[in-house]
């Protein structure tokens, strides 16, 4: 009889498939029923409390006091919940509310119980327009609603206390290292301020900055040097011109100086000098020159006392006196001309060096002004970080401040009471028509004529009624009393799952 085909608007067939197999649909309801009630009863309810934190941002204005805080809420919340889900605060509440102390729960390990609260907690963040966080939730679920609310707060408190220590750790930070980037950039600086300095000694009057001096001097100089020249060619030219008209020999004689009380080391300066300025003017055989370094072996060979001895009691002639000016006029002159060389030259020196004494000013300048300007502005953010530290100890900063705080919930949050039902409903009736469905599947029946007319497509001429045996009160029993007892069996069962769900809350 496979492949029976059915109407299907043929409600005789449904009807007598109900009544064939109903019990199996009440058995599979009724246990269902009793499972539920099995599992309300067992089942723990869990309480969640929350409270509400809002993200207030710092009291004064950023333009007068300039944050140095992170802003970013999302990873600041995001931080504060590993803080206060770390073991060393969970383990503190744990111990702090006796948690875990039931029966059941004595032989847990402290990692287990430190694993659970983290399950139980949790943290909800409420994004703003900007996609940062202007406020979060903070929740935990447990079986005492009591104790859960206690947590909560616990909880927010921590993130609390935890938020002001974060900020005043980050800012006291800051203001450290700041501290030991400034003093190390002080001591750079006054290493760098010292070097400027001690080169701008080292070639003072060679700097650029006094290039134009050096070259008005250098001009003077120059000026000078070729006055002092002048004057030592005429002096030349007026002693040659002097000796000339005089027409007479130079006598060098130690004896030939009267009237001078000179010693012997100054009558040989004297005479040398004489020697030569014979000898720019003559060679080395003129008669004067010969005559004038006869006088100096002379005078070398004598002693000392012998020297001295000598009357000196004749004035000098006034040739001599003329001639001794016109020497001392040239030695003076060329004396002021060799220092003028010298000075000149050390001005030449300085300007040619200009130019690298300017590059070297320029580099020592260049790091002087970066250091400078780098320790000025690490001042300035460490001023700043100062008046950041001042402004998160007087509590101004970005704070956070509880809107709403936790209450004790009278509603358990686990289970669902209402889905538990639903689901158990829709258990029992699924198996049993499902049971119903596979029975009906593997044994076919004709149920009413038009079954039959449509699987033979012959019409059915008279039906034959069902021949019953047996006794009026077992059939009675079968048909009526068995039928009503599991309806209301099944009805009971309902009626304290639901009532048990209505208590539980």
């Amino acid at each position: 009889m496979k492949g029976i085909q059915r109407d299907k608007n043929d409600m005789e067939f449904y009807i007598g498939m109900v009544a064939k197999w109903y019990w199996i649909v009440l058995i599979t309801l009724a246990l269902s029923l009793i499972f539920g009630i099995y599992r309300v009863l067992t089942l723990q309810n869990f309480y969640e409390a929350r409270t509400v934190i809002l993200v207030q941002p710092q009291n004064l204005p950023p333009d007068v006091v300039r944050t140095i805080v992170a802003e970013d809420t999302n990873i600041r919340i995001t931080t504060l919940s590993q803080r206060i889900q770390s073991r060393t605060n969970l383990e503190k509440i744990i111990e702090e509310f006796d948690l875990f102390s039931g029966e059941g729960s004595q032989e847990m390990f402290m990692e287990d119980k430190v694993a659970v609260m983290r399950k139980r907690i949790s943290v909800d963040l409420t994004r703003g327009r900007n996609r940062n966080a202007d406020s979060f939730t903070v929740s935990y679920r447990g079986t005492d609603p009591v104790r859960v609310t206690q947590i909560t707060e616990a909880l927010a408190a921590n993130i609390i206390d935890e938020n002001l220590k974060l900020r005043e750790s980050l800012v006291l930070g800051t203001n450290s290292f700041l501290e030991a980037e400034l003093k190390a950039m002080r001591v750079k600086l006054v290493k760098t301020e010292t070097g400027l300095k001690e080169y701008r000694e080292r070639y003072m009057g060679g700097l650029p900055e006094q290039l134009e001096s050096n070259l008005s001097i250098l001009d003077s100089l120059n000026e000078r040097l070729t006055h002092v020249r002048n004057e030592v060619r005429m002096s030349k030219e007026r002693l040659d011109l002097f000796l000339q008209r005089s027409n007479r020999p130079v006598d060098t004689t130690v004896d030939d100086v009267p009237g001078r009380s000179l010693s012997k080391e100054q009558e040989l300066e004297r005479l040398r000098e004489e020697l030569n300025f014979r000898l720019k003017r003559y060679t080395e055989f003129h008669p004067d020159v010969l005559q004038v370094k006869s006088a100096i072996r002379q005078l070398e060979s004598e002693p000392d006392e012998v020297v001295a001895e000598r009357p000196r009691s004749r004035p000098l002639s006034a040739f001599e006196q003329q001639r001794a000016d016109l020497l001392a006029e040239i030695r003076m002159n060329e004396k002021e001309r060799d220092a003028l060389v010298a000075q000149i030259r050390v001005y030449k020196k300085r300007v040619e060096d200009t130019p690298k004494r300017e590059q070297e000013l320029i580099s020592l300048q260049r790091d002087y002004d970066n250091i400078r300007s780098a320790y000025h502005s690490l001042l300035n953010r460490q001023i700043e970080s100062q008046i950041a530290v001042n402004m998160e100890k007087q509590q101004k900063g970005g704070q956070f401040r509880i809107i709403d705080p936790a209450r004790v919930p009278e509603k358990p949050m686990v289970p669902d009471m209402q889905k538990v039902v639903l689901f158990i409903l829709v258990a029992g009736l699924g198996l049993g028509c499902g049971i119903v469905a596979m029975l009906e599947l593997m044994m076919p029946t004709f149920r009413g004529a038009g079954s039959v007319e449509v699987y033979t497509a012959v019409p059915v001429i008279a039906n034959i009624p069902t021949i019953e045996y047996g006794s009026g009160i077992k059939r009675f029993f079968l048909t009526r009393v068995l039928p009503v007892a599991g309806c209301l069996t099944t009805v009971c069962l309902l009626g304290t799952l639901l009532g048990l769900v209505y208590i539980k809350g």
